[in-house]
């Protein structure tokens, strides 16, 4: 419960003020954050909405449809202020000495397992290593993995043959083209062009209405474009979809860029689970932690 309040708390402060992913870029992911740090994001960014957030701009015109009342505003600001009260509540309670021996003893790193049968492979099937990409191609997170850190660890790891990279659809609920793009990518697949086609959706994580994914697809050389088309409007992998978003949130995954990285074991995984798109140096120190267990 206190999550889905963290959660609505998030979204809403998100679309009253979207300048606060200037100063808490990890927001949409708040709920995969360790308690501690949870509330601390959560406080920082409640210190960003007051009564001037919801006022109407001088000379304005009331809001109307996508916008909402002044009675509206007054509603949602004092559920937030009672969200405040329980994370500030939260944090100023003592925690019970058993309860922090636990934590203290608890392991750091998230662990997981999961089977990646059926799904593509970039590098060598054999490589020792495997790194799961839990990913929403709309989520500006994950694309600034893909331009900032994914080269460096193709050049180091996967071109090596010391890792094999598995992209795992996640599509978030709040975005409304990603369900769409995932199978979009599917379906390039289903003519080995998935990762050709994954990475033009990725770079234009802002721009995946219908008339763009098929203008992506007509850039793909040798992608039959009218099978694609097709295949895209018979929605066949909307199920396998949905159970691939089932089964990384029985991971304890909820946000996108997640990352698992483990030994690899045939068509499972079983290793550390990372949380949004770090540096390279992070990766390799954790990738060479796994290398030498």
């Amino acid at each position: 419960m206190f999550r889905l309040y963290l959660n609505a708390f998030v979204s809403i402060a998100l679309r009253l003020r979207p300048e606060i992913l200037n100063f808490v870029p990890e927001a949409p992911m708040i709920s995969a954050l360790r308690p501690a740090k949870r509330i601390f994001a959560a406080l920082f960014i409640l210190s960003f909405l007051s009564p001037a957030s919801f006022a109407q701009a001088p000379g304005a015109a009331p809001a109307q449809q996508g916008g909402i009342t002044r009675e509206q505003a007054d509603q949602i600001l004092q559920e937030l202020r009672e969200i405040h009260k329980l994370l500030a509540n939260g944090a100023a309670q003592p925690r019970a000495p058993q309860a922090a021996q636990a934590a203290a003893a608890a392991p750091s790193a998230q662990i997981g397992k999961i089977n990646i049968a059926g799904l593509p492979i970039l590098g060598r099937r054999d490589a020792p290593l495997t790194m799961i990409e839990f990913s929403d191609y709309q989520c500006p997170y994950c694309r600034a993995f893909h331009t900032g850190t994914f080269d460096e660890l193709k050049k180091n790891w996967i071109d090596t043959g010391k890792l094999r990279f598995i992209s795992w659809d996640m599509p978030l609920e709040f975005h409304s083209n990603a369900a769409k793009a995932a199978q979009a990518a599917r379906c390039a697949g289903d003519q080995n062009k998935f990762w050709e086609f994954r990475s033009l959706l990725i770079a234009n994580a802002d721009k995946l209405g219908s008339d763009d994914i098929l203008s992506y697809a007509q850039q793909v050389p040798q992608l039959d474009v009218d099978r694609f088309k097709a295949c895209v409007k018979s929605d066949q992998f909307t199920e396998a979809i949905k159970k691939s978003v089932s089964d990384a949130n029985g991971q304890g995954v909820t946000g996108t860029p997640t990352f698992l990285i483990g030994k690899t074991q045939g068509d499972v995984v079983d290793g550390i689970i990372l949380v949004g798109a770090k540096p390279f140096a992070e990766f390799d120190s954790k990738l060479k932690e796994q290398m030498g267990k």
